[in-house]
């Protein structure tokens, strides 16, 4: 069991989730409020997306990352800033012709999946370890070997711990190839991240044959989707790990009770502390994780 337990919350994604809850947030404005609100309730690590201000949906756009961030750091509320740079990896092929990407298609190359990350410099970013069927239809995210080394490598010249974003075993497996080539510094960071399709199930027994297969000094966390996300938090905990909270993943605080990150983050502070666990703090974070820089303190 971990005694010092990482909570990070995830802000809000990019997923279709804004017309399902009032409580999501969209600008600038709200998503560095809902990180303050976080951080204030326990979260160590907020986890943010940003999202097109008109339309609701994830952006890569520098200027929207800009903002959060300096409204995050201007609050004055310590906080451990993880930025994803995920985005730009969406592919959506066309039934007839599948060499022709359609709508919904956001392919970029690793260098151009960074500026906000070079220009920013958070405490962390994530590093997505793999390609996936995403979902049901014709929508993949796109992350080859090649990629995710031209990333890693830069990521490790600015001085940012990546996460590892683990979606299922064979990216497990890849991301010890990058820790192996010296691509990643010590000690790695790994986020297992379960239930979504298609990747790795919500199943407890595999998150154990996972945590497994980490090498020997990783940190690490995990997650799922939905319904379990609260149950596991102590799962997580329990197999020695951090855990993540947060609207991008689980709209719901219980049946029918839309949540707010405020609310996912006291309720994963309570299952934690009802195991005999303490919170860790920002400060707590920054020593385990030994994370390079204070831009985020």
């Amino acid at each position: 069991m971990n005694n010092e337990v990482i909570i990070t919350c995830a802000l809000t994604g990019a997923g279709d989730t804004v017309g399902k809850s009032e409580h999501v947030p969209v600008t600038p404005e709200q998503i560095a409020a809902s990180a303050v609100e976080a951080a204030n309730a326990g979260a160590a690590v907020v986890h943010i997306h940003v999202r097109d201000i008109e339309t609701g949906q994830g952006s890569r756009d520098v200027g929207l990352y800009r903002e959060v961030v300096r409204r995050v750091r201007d609050s004055g509320v310590d906080v451990v800033i993880n930025l994803t740079a995920g985005m730009g990896g969406d592919l959506v092929i066309d039934d007839e012709d599948p060499l022709k990407p359609v709508d919904g298609t956001d392919l970029v190359n690793a260098q151009d999946r960074l500026p906000h990350v070079e220009e920013l410099l958070p405490d962390i970013c994530t590093l997505d370890c793999g390609s996936l069927n995403f979902g049901e239809g014709h929508q993949l995210y796109v992350s080859t070997p090649d990629m995710l080394r031209a990333g890693a490598k830069r990521v490790q010249e600015l001085g940012v711990k990546p996460e590892l974003e683990i979606f299922d075993t064979g990216q497990l497996w890849f991301a010890t190839k990058l820790i192996e080539e010296g691509l990643i510094d010590a000690p790695p960071l790994f986020q297992l991240c379960m239930g979504i399709p298609y990747g790795a199930p919500a199943n407890p027994e595999l998150l154990q044959t996972m945590v497994h297969m980490l090498p020997e000094g990783a940190q690490w966390a995990s997650f799922a989707i939905g319904r379990n996300q609260l149950p596991w938090v102590a799962h997580s905990a329990l197999l020695g790990g951090h855990v993540r909270v947060g609207l991008e993943d689980n709209l719901y605080l219980s049946k029918g009770v839309k949540a707010t990150n405020g609310q996912l983050v006291e309720r994963a502070v309570s299952i934690v502390e009802d195991l005999g666990a303490t919170v860790a703090s920002p400060a707590d974070a920054r020593r385990i994780l030994q994370l390079k820089g204070a831009a985020g303190a």
